[in-house]
């Protein structure tokens, strides 16, 4: 029977990761570890300065005071005597898109299973009033099922998004690209202390016929291959050429 781990950023208690475990469960054995309250917007932390203590809240079920990348560890190392089969990370509760996936947790929790060496998906689902969370789960198991299966190219996961009621159909999308301009709310507290608010700035995506954007805002559900390297790979000669060849290598005084 296939092993299968499901995580979030949203927090064990979310109905998005139930329904994804519910949706999961018929092609294995899954067991949910997730934080035990919201660790949204999170990233890739990892909790090195205080211990971690993880608690069993029913029947494969388990939370983790912690991030997404905390508990993906802390479940791999203590609950399998081998690894996973496959790593799940959501239902999120709201858009992971383009640039926006360096803050995510959700998809961080995919990428970690990624670094681990676990095939890896990581699923969204728009932001609404009223979240029915059903297609999403769906979503995710077929394309879980497929990435069972066959596997995925090595150091690659898999970044899902789905637009909210019923979608037309999957497209293979590229990760989009917006102007990102920070908006910091200033207010005083009762003492007449200054304290700020990060908010949502700018939301320009650029135009790209592929991109994650396009398609769930032409109502499909986006389906984007990551991977954890950042290098700027058409970078590589302007930094050798311009940065290296052309800096000395030590001066004198």
């Amino acid at each position: 029977m296939k092993q299968i781990l499901v995580t979030n950023d949203d927090g064990v208690h979310s109905d998005g990761i139930h329904e994804l475990a519910r949706a999961l469960a018929r092609l294995g054995k899954v067991i949910v570890v997730a934080p035990h309250i919201e660790a949204s917007a999170i990233g890739h932390a990892l909790t090195l300065r205080r211990p971690l203590r993880m608690e069993r809240l029913r029947e494969d079920i388990y939370e983790v005071d912690g991030t997404p990348t905390d508990c993906v560890n802390v479940a791999i190392t203590k609950l399998y005597s081998t690894p996973p089969d496959l790593v799940v990370s959501g239902i999120n509760k709201g858009y992971n898109l383009g640039d926006d996936v360096t803050y995510s947790g959700t998809v961080s929790g995919a990428l970690e299973g990624s670094l681990l060496g676990i095939p890896s998906i990581a699923v969204s689902l728009e932001r609404t009033a009223e979240y029915d969370f059903t297609i999403a789960a769906e979503a995710a198991a077929t394309v879980a099922e497929a990435v069972l299966a066959r596997g995925l190219p090595a150091r690659t996961f898999i970044n899902i998004n789905v637009p909210s009621g019923t979608p037309r159909g999957m497209r293979a999308t590229v990760q989009s690209k917006r102007n990102h301009i920070t908006v910091v709310a200033e207010r005083e507290d009762p003492r007449g202390r200054p304290y700020y608010w990060i908010e949502e700035g700018q939301n320009d995506w650029e135009p790209h016929d592929r991109s994650d954007f396009q398609a769930v805002k032409d109502g499909f559900i986006s389906v984007t291959p990551l991977q954890p390297d950042l290098t700027a790979h058409d970078a590589l000669a302007f930094v050798e050429e311009q940065l290296v060849r052309s800096t000395p290598t030590s001066s004198r005084g």
